[in-house]
């Protein structure tokens, strides 16, 4: 029997209704053969400020630290962006991929077949489309310092962010990315701005000499970021594996979520070499946020990765990920992703339904 240990983060908005639902799939995932699940719950983000005075408190990090790994909903909302930046939810999340170096993200773009008609984009453009987002995730811009925002001696205000990487860092990275490729069909796409930006020029040194070295059976290519935003609307089907940096990363994943219908489709896993965290890549959706129609699958999908790459267990990955379509099989649609003829239903619906599917499943 193996026991492992969950760290659930519900954090702010709609978070604690959609990881409720994926709390009764772990559940599920606990009442199976060889497995144990303990299940706890923290604190992060606005909620954590309320309760803490800030938006991660050291228990957080300590117990997500000791846990097998972490589940979390979604951090952020209206109420608190007055305060310090420093104070802030969303510091909250980026404190804690720190904390865990985090450094990878995985963000998958499929689109399930009964949602085909749900992306903007024409059916036989996103069919078929099977993309994996390698994201930096504890460096670049988000991270670096200097950083902050100063007033000149002239009166004028300055802000000012800083983008670096080192050797290192990229590497691993880069490493990551071929690693996934390898399981996949052996293409990767760094996406930079190098001829602009003097650290992403050091980061296409880095992929390119990484690549020829250790990874001669990967084929590499590289595209300057803006052309990989157009590319991905123009031929996504190109795409197998996209590796790049944390702000690029944040920006392309969101736009490829839209391929497949919804960002409130999309799982996310966020890897270390010791820790990690798994989260859907939609915000808190403050407007929504105790309405009881939110979109749980992202989350439940969530869940799957986490099985896949935290747990050892791609079994009930896969039975998870069969019982998401068999409900959109069914008809049954959250609003996001409703579509003329389907049956819509809220959040806790949903993910009843997958439940029930699931419960059909040996």
């Amino acid at each position: 029997m193996t026991s492992k240990n969950i760290l659930v983060l519900p954090g702010d908005g709609i978070g604690r209704e959609i990881v409720a639902e994926a709390v009764k799939v772990l559940g599920w995932v606990g009442s199976r053969p060889g497995i144990s699940l303990t299940i706890e719950e923290g604190l992060i983000g606005g909620s954590a400020y309320d309760a803490t005075g800030v938006p991660l408190p050291e228990e957080t990090v300590a117990r997500a630290k000791k846990a097998d790994a972490v589940l979390l909903g979604a951090v952020g909302g209206p109420q608190w962006d007055k305060l310090d930046f420093s104070l802030r939810p969303e510091r909250g999340l980026l404190g804690i991929r720190k904390a865990l170096d985090l450094y990878c993200n995985l963000r998958p773009a499929q689109v399930f077949s009964p949602l085909i008609d749900a992306s903007p984009l024409k059916r036989e453009v996103v069919q078929g489309i099977d993309i994996m987002v390698v994201r930096e995730l504890s460096s670049g811009i988000y991270f670096g310092e200097p950083r902050g925002v100063e007033t000149l001696p002239d009166g004028r205000r300055r802000g000012f962010n800083t983008l670096s990487y080192t050797s290192d860092e990229i590497e691993r990275i880069a490493r990551r990315a071929f690693e996934i490729a390898r399981k996949r069909n052996r293409k990767v796409c760094s996406v930079d701005k190098a001829n602009v930006l003097e650290s992403t020029g050091l980061w296409r040194e880095v992929v390119s000499e990484l690549g020829r070295r250790d990874y001669p059976d990967v084929t590499l290519s590289h595209m300057y970021v803006d052309n990989a935003a157009m590319q991905l609307l123009r031929n996504p089907r190109q795409f197998d594996c996209i590796v790049t940096t944390n702000m690029f990363g944040d920006i392309l994943s969101d736009e490829a979520s839209m391929l497949t219908g919804s960002i409130g489709m999309l799982p996310s896993a966020s890897l270390g070499d010791h820790n990690a965290l798994y989260e859907p890549i939609h915000g808190s959706a403050p407007d929504i946020a105790g309405k009881g129609i939110a979109n749980p699958l992202a989350t439940v999908l969530s869940v799957a990765m986490m099985l896949r790459y935290s747990l050892a267990r791609p079994v009930e990955a896969d039975l998870i990920e069969k019982a998401v379509n068999q409900v959109l099989d069914q008809g049954l649609r959250t609003a996001d992703i409703m579509q003329p003829g389907a049956h819509q239903v809220g959040t806790g619906t949903m993910g009843d339904a997958v439940m029930q599917a699931l419960q059909t499943e040996k």
